[in-house]
């Protein structure tokens, strides 16, 4: 769709307002697409939980080997994160993106034919090395299209397509597990839910190539005069950024800060994958056993969590604190995981827990990234922030598969859950001394 300088404000109105119609239709041309195509992103990672339900049965797969192979995709993941950074630079984000996309799509689609454990571990594995630059991909791109200033609730639009995904995906994926239930032209109901949900990523992938714009100076959908306003905000964001030093790579990874800052994020990040990973287990498990019920059960923490997230992200950004913003979410996850446990034989306290759990687990993802970003000076920033992330993401692999493992061991994930609510303690316990307002810049 063209716009054109006719339909922003006369010229005797103020630039800022101008400027706020410049980016409200950027925010409308390309944030609802990449809201979508991260949303199935997220449903992709967590899917597996769903198709666990009745696949490990028909494949005679132990918990332990479920664990790892939903855990496997986070080595591909870790592994080939900044090499895609580097081929999207290289190939530009629109031709990089539906690359992406269309990988994985027909990755995720291909584990319908999964048979052994091995295939299972192959396969994660290359769907996560497929994935492994979407997010950090998309926010490089958005950062080439918004300044500083705009980027808070850019990012708050995009990432709350992770409570979205728990919130339509968990009855969708319950709904196909229960249409599909005696298998249709010899697939079972597991094999119709990845066929479903990897196909429409295909064509996403597909449409991202003409969807998407590699750069300002390239949306012709733009007015020249529009596309100077945002370049000139851009370099003008530029210029005020901090000299760039100690930034060798040596100097990153010799950082105490940022260690600790990874540790908190893995510890954050064991909370959200143990639930994303293990959810609707744990609902069946409290005597639930119609996937449609365990779909939409499985969706009411997701709702609140989201709900909850953007309430916190802008009580945050008002009250400008950021310390217990981040240590209170994740004391909830603990909180709620303890009540989960101890409360099985009532389902309603359960799940109030898993809510509760759920809740705390994700909001502590945006509540996390502030910290860093304001205590890494720019010369630490690029490189400090990829290892940050990168050591979170490990617990995409330990974590369901601690959880496997000790329920093949217990034959409860009991023990599992305690675990990583003790963890998450101490990751809060951290946090709160990490955020405190005083902590000096590093770099």
């Amino acid at each position: 769709m063209a716009y054109s300088s006719a339909v922003l404000p006369a010229s005797d109105a103020s630039l800022q307002t101008r400027r706020d119609a410049v980016y409200r239709h950027i925010v409308l041309r390309l944030i609802p697409f990449i809201f979508i195509c991260y949303l199935f992103n997220y449903l992709d990672r967590v899917n597996v939980g769903f198709a666990k339900l009745q696949m490990l049965d028909a494949l005679k797969f132990s918990e332990t080997i479920y664990g790892l192979g939903a855990g496997i995709f986070f080595i591909g993941y870790v592994l080939c994160g900044l090499p895609s950074n580097l081929a999207l630079t290289r190939f530009g984000p629109r031709r990089w993106i539906a690359v992406m996309m269309v990988s994985w799509g027909l990755l995720s689609t291909g584990l319908l034919f999964v048979t052994t454990p091995t295939h299972f571990y192959v396969m994660r594995l290359l769907t996560g090395a497929a994935e492994a630059g979407f997010f950090p991909g998309v926010v490089l791109y958005l950062s080439q299209w918004f300044p500083d200033a705009r980027r808070g609730r850019i990012m708050a639009l995009f990432m709350s397509a992770i409570p979205l995904s728990g919130l339509l995906g968990s009855p969708f994926s319950g709904w196909v597990l229960s249409h599909f239930a005696t298998g249709q032209n010899g697939l079972a109901a597991w094999q119709w839910m990845f066929l479903v949900q990897g196909i429409p990523t295909v064509v996403l992938g597909c449409l991202a190539y003409f969807v998407l714009s590699n750069s300002v100076a390239e949306a012709t959908w733009l007015a020249p005069e529009e596309r100077e306003l945002i370049e000139a905000d851009l370099r003008a964001d530029a210029l005020n950024k901090p000299a760039r030093v100690n930034e060798s790579i040596k100097a990153v990874f010799t950082s105490p800060l940022i260690w600790t800052l990874g540790f908190i994020y893995f510890c954050i990040q064991s909370g959200v994958y143990a639930i994303n990973f293990w959810l609707p287990s744990i609902i069946k498990s409290l005597g639930f056993n119609d996937p449609m019920t365990i779909g939409w059960l499985s969706a009411l923490p997701y709702l609140l969590a989201g709900v909850f997230m953007i309430a916190c992200g802008r009580s945050a950004d008002l009250h400008g604190e950021r310390r217990w913003h981040l240590v209170v979410p994740m004391l909830m996850g603990t909180v709620g995981l303890l009540l989960a446990i101890n409360f099985q034989a009532y389902p309603v306290i359960a799940i109030l827990g898993l809510s509760i759990a759920t809740m705390g687990a994700l909001t502590g993802l945006p509540m996390f990234w502030p910290v860093p970003t304001a205590r890494l000076s720019a010369g630490m920033a690029a490189g400090g922030l990829a290892v940050i992330n990168s050591v979170g993401q490990l617990a995409g692999f330990l974590s369901p598969y601690l959880v496997g493992w000790i329920k093949d061991q217990t034959g409860s994930t009991d023990a599992a859950l305690y675990s990583l609510a003790g963890l998450i303690v101490v990751g809060s316990v951290v946090a709160y001394r990490v955020a405190r307002p005083q902590t000096a810049l590093i770099g």
